[in-house]
């Protein structure tokens, strides 16, 4: 499965456009995380521990769009968008969303 942040292919042609394709992840925070994360907050630097866990998010929503392209029919996933939004304190959704086409 091709996706794509780009309206097009290089070398393909678009067919049909057979609808919004969508994935998305909602994670929370755990105390042991946020432990390590308050001690990285005294002293500076890149909270790994959070970071980890928006990359496991971005990987499933990612996972989960493909599966519903997949549903579809779709060959690929044209102009694919991701958004993080804070849906309640200490959790955070990844929503990942595109066009699914189908290819000549």
């Amino acid at each position: 499965m091709i996706i794509t942040t780009t309206e097009t292919v290089p070398g393909k042609e678009i067919e049909s456009i057979l609808g919004i394709a969508r994935g998305s992840s909602v994670r929370a925070r755990n105390i042991g995380r946020d432990f390590m994360a308050g001690l990285k907050n005294i002293v500076g630097g890149e909270i790994e521990e959070y970071t980890k866990l928006q990359a496991q998010s971005r990987e499933q929503a990612l996972e989960r769009i493909q599966k519903d392209a997949e549903k579809m029919g779709a060959d690929a996933i044209v102009s694919m968008r991701m958004n993080t939004s804070m849906v309640m304190q200490g959790a955070a959704e990844i929503l990942v969303y595109g066009t699914a086409v189908k290819f000549k």
